[in-house]
């Protein structure tokens, strides 16, 4: 089994691109960090991965997510090799999302649209 669940923050906007069959591409990086006691006491470390959405997910996160933004993020783990540059054949490990579920609260969200402002009196709403 290929599955990889994560919890973590942006570390740049999603950057959106089409294939040439038209299927949106959207990749972005995430930070997940991690404390542990050591020797000399609590240490943190930060792991970075590289994420990739397709079609409609893809169009989700690009929509919604931005840097910082804290998200769970399930998916396989997928290698990549390709040629640098230089000419150099490299290998890169990528997270290949199936599912996103974005942590950030809306009050601490950027860019939040009118109907989803978390400053609204619910008491005046009709439901």
């Amino acid at each position: 089994m290929n599955k990889i669940m994560l919890i973590g923050n942006l570390g740049r906007d999603p950057e959106m691109s089409y294939t040439s069959t038209g299927k949106a591409v959207t990749r972005f990086s995430l930070a997940v960090n991690r404390r542990f006691k050591g020797a000399d006491g609590t240490t943190e470390e930060t792991e970075w991965f590289n994420i990739v959405a397709w079609e409609r997910l893809a169009e989700t996160c690009n929509n919604y997510l931005h840097k910082g933004t804290k998200v769970f993020i399930e998916g396989r783990v997928q290698q990549r090799k390709y040629t640098d540059k230089e000419g150099i054949q490299r290998t890169s490990v990528d997270v290949v999302a199936t599912d996103m579920e974005m942590l950030t609260p809306k009050s601490q969200s950027q860019g939040t649209d009118d109907f989803m402002n978390a400053d609204a009196d619910l008491d005046d709403q009709p439901f």
